[in-house]
């Protein structure tokens, strides 16, 4: 569950994991699902529009799949998921990417107030970071949010979110009225042995532990590459 600024979370799921076609299978062939409009071809995520761009991820990560969610009948996210599976089979790192946009029955904006700021191949971000003691029991506790939903993605690989992490949250918005939103969440697990703080309703990084901050933040940059981006006309 993430708090934000228009304060509403998603209740229905438009098209679950579970009925996504063989296509999905891993590998070099292009990914594509019916109810979704981005494609992806090895680790590289191809998107046409808002914004149109190509989202590379390393050679260690593995692409989980895509689904469509509703956002409370007030916006719609399309949501693609790549990990870097451990050997014992868990997630170490993963990407939550979330293309969103307002649906025409409102007038509602997206508006953050955060004070980090980065650029990935030229696109403009604002990113917090923070550290969570139960990050896998917080996303379940709304059954209807979108952290949820990328939850069920998962366990169709067989896999969780971990508990214990740092993630990274990085949003762009491509639009002059801020109706359309890119969302990168970078989650990394956290080992037993970090002196990262934790705490169960979350640790604000930046503040506390400024040099655990940048490090994620750069360990989510060295993972991602945006490449082709066509910013849209004002």
């Amino acid at each position: 569950m993430r708090p934000r600024h228009f304060r509403f979370f998603p209740q229905l799921i438009l098209a679950s994991s579970l009925a996504l076609p063989s296509a999905l299978a891993f590998g070099g062939q292009t990914i594509g699902v019916s109810s979704t409009s981005r494609t992806v071809k090895g680790h590289t995520l191809h998107s046409d529009k808002l914004p149109a761009a190509d989202l590379a991820f390393g050679e260690q990560y593995r692409y989980l799949g895509t689904q469509v969610v509703n956002l409370y009948g007030n916006a719609e996210a399309e949501q693609h998921a790549f990990a870097a599976i451990a050997p014992d089979g868990s997630i170490r790192s993963l990407y939550w990417v979330q293309f969103e946009h307002f649906l025409p029955t409102n007038k509602m904006t997206y508006d953050y107030d955060l004070k980090g700021r980065t650029e990935i191949g030229g696109v403009p971000f604002v990113y917090d970071v923070k550290s969570f003691a139960e990050y896998a029991t917080m996303q379940n506790e709304d059954p209807a949010s979108d952290g949820a939903a990328l939850g069920r993605l998962l366990a169709t690989q067989h896999l969780a979110f971990p508990q214990r992490v740092a993630r990274a949250r990085m949003f762009h918005l491509p639009t002059p009225d801020h109706r359309t939103e890119l969302m990168i969440i970078y989650v990394e697990e956290v080992p037993l042995d970090s002196n990262i703080p934790l705490k169960k309703e979350g640790v604000i990084l930046g503040d506390v532990s400024p040099e655990s901050a940048n490090a994620i933040v750069t360990h989510a940059l060295q993972g991602l590459t945006i490449r082709n981006y066509n910013k849209p006309k004002s």
